[in-house]
């Protein structure tokens, strides 16, 4: 009776097991402190008010953002949050083979946001 080989076996549980990383384990969303100075600035996101600074916001990393500071007395500041490639999902799906990187880059499930907070100075309006 022929020996199986059973040395790669980790290894192919292992590919199994991380494949496509990010779309089974990266969160679904990301945190964004929002702040201002002065402080109650209204908050807007890609045109929708989410409240006013300070704020935390929770938001998708397949897109990016326009978030706009508003207060009376003062010049309107906008900021651009865009995505980027988290390195460390990109690094797994190359280790775990081909079908890992076409799902996760599909899904989108490897970005992630280019900032963590963004803080606007506002400039009282002449």
């Amino acid at each position: 009776m022929k020996k199986i080989n059973l040395t790669l076996a980790p290894v192919f549980i292992l590919m199994i097991l991380f494949s496509s990383c990010a779309t089974l384990f990266a969160p679904s969303s990301h945190s964004l402190s929002v702040s201002s100075e002065p402080n109650s600035a209204e908050v807007y996101v890609n045109g929708f008010k989410m409240g006013h600074t300070p704020i935390q916001l929770s938001l998708k990393a397949d897109k990016s953002y326009s978030i706009e500071f508003r207060k009376e007395g003062f010049q309107t500041i906008t900021k651009v949050v865009n995505t980027k490639v988290g390195a460390g999902w990109v690094i797994l799906d190359i280790i775990a083979g081909l079908v890992p990187i076409v799902v996760d880059a599909a899904t989108g499930a490897w970005n992630k946001l280019d900032q963590d907070a963004v803080n606007a100075s506002l400039v009282k309006q002449q």
